[in-house]
């Protein structure tokens, strides 16, 4: 039997199971010796910032240079610490986030074409071990699970057990190579996840015992269009390090900014030396070609706007070409919606709860006593952006978009959201119509 999670037009809140246990601390607090373990994030505030970031003051530390046997050896220190790092690594021909072990793992000399409907993956003559724009899936995938078990239940020599929720995950997380983007995207999970009343202890339990590397973007792909929504292309928090990698005639070395007390030991426990002005110019100039991007979303005015349009005929004119696929939601960094689904084995003596990702593209997705409220892929596709790009602004205090172009790149029918709203406003024809 399945039981599906509703969403009206404003999504409701979930009810949270039974507390678990605080997540294991001890690597993260063994990185930085006992200073810069980050306390759970304070769900009265609306960014869930911890404690450490809000009192760490970057401009009391000058950016490090490390070389690529340096980071490898970040990789060994943070591993002998007990995390498990995450990172980018090429596999089924697209970048994806997996566990890494060494430098050897990250996509060194590949780039990324990205366009609407279309993902390739090409070798270049540079170096770069951060050379592509984005990876192929985003981080949600390892603090939002796609799939967790809530509860599960069995029967014991003739009595009900309920038993424990889904454990906090053995080891913690290392994410290496989270882009500005996808930084935004991660407070836009905090402020829906941990910032009201009922706070999810799955992602948060995750979220509180990751350590974030952030790289610094060098270009942009032909999707991206993170400058107009501003939370990109430049990373300004949220990291414990942050890491800008230079290939030019004075070698390949990345630029290192500490964000958190434990980044501060890491880079101490690898022998990190100071930056030169040279590479600090370096930076700036890579930051600026990052910000030179193809597409843009006018966000002026866009909650109005879209409420204003609830029958507009662009709407007809998407839902025609849309195939309700939900690679959109899917692929999105911020989107959060799930639904439950319970099993029951043969024997009749075991039953779960899990709960999955699921997506307002799906009929059943808004499924109520009599059938579903939004039958029709205009409907659906109407209710997606109006709520990425107005409803969430009442709800959580900001767009519920960070221009990564996902959305566009994984569309089989090459919906550009960009260019729907362009011509929805103008109200004329899309330029690839």
């Amino acid at each position: 039997m399945a039981t599906r999670a509703q969403t009206p037009r404003a999504p409701r809140k979930k009810r949270e199971p039974s507390p678990t246990r605080n997540s294991p601390r001890a690597a993260a607090e063994a990185t930085s010796k006992g200073n810069g373990s980050q306390p759970k994030p304070n769900s009265g505030k609306r960014n869930a910032k911890t404690a450490s970031a809000i009192e760490f003051d970057r401009a009391n530390h000058r950016p490090a240079l490390i070389t690529p046997e340096q980071l490898e050896k970040l990789i060994a220190t943070l591993i002998n610490d007990g995390f498990e790092v995450i990172g980018p690594t090429v596999r089924d021909e697209a970048i994806t986030y997996d566990p890494v072990k060494c430098v050897a793992d990250l996509p060194a000399g590949w780039i990324d074409e990205q366009e609407p409907a279309r993902y390739r993956l090409k070798k270049s003559d540079n170096p770069a071990l951060f050379g592509y724009s984005l990876g192929a899936q985003s981080w949600k995938t390892f603090l939002h699970p796609a799939e967790a078990r809530l509860f599960a239940a069995e029967k014991q020599n003739g009595a009900f057990h309920i038993l424990n929720n889904d454990p906090i995950p053995a080891v913690s997380r290392a994410l290496l190579g989270v882009r500005a983007c996808e930084l935004a995207a991660i407070r836009a999970q905090d402020r829906v996840l941990l910032g009201d009343k009922y706070r999810d202890p799955i992602y948060g339990s995750r979220r509180e015992s990751a350590l974030i590397i952030a790289v610094q973007c060098s270009h942009a792909a032909a999707t991206c269009f993170c400058a107009s929504i501003g939370s990109g292309p430049k990373v300004s928090d949220g990291f414990d390090l942050l890491l800008t990698e230079l290939v030019d005639a004075n070698g390949h070395r990345f630029v290192v900014e500490p964000g958190t007390d434990r980044g501060i030991g890491l880079l101490a426990r690898v022998d990190a030396k100071p930056a030169l002005e040279a590479d600090l110019v370096a930076v700036e100039s890579a930051l600026a070609s990052a910000a030179q991007q193809q597409r843009k979303l006018d966000t002026a005015g866009l909650k109005k706007f879209l409420y204003e349009n609830f029958e507009n005929p662009q709407w007809d004119k998407i839902s025609a070409r849309c195939l309700s696929c939900a690679n959109c939601t899917m692929s999105c960094p911020t989107c959060f919606c799930t639904t439950v689904d319970d099993a029951t084995d043969v024997t009749g003596t075991h039953a779960e709860r899990c709960r999955r990702w699921d997506s307002c593209f799906t009929q059943s997705f808004s499924y109520i006593h009599g059938g579903s409220i939004r039958t029709s892929a205009k409907a659906r596709y109407r209710q997606w952006i109006t709520h990425k790009l107005a409803a969430w602004t009442d709800q959580f205090g900001s767009l519920g978009c960070v221009g990564c172009g996902r959305c566009i790149t994984w569309c089989p029918a090459a919906i550009d959201i960009t260019e729907e709203v362009r011509a929805m406003r103008e109200g004329g024809v899309r330029a690839d119509a």
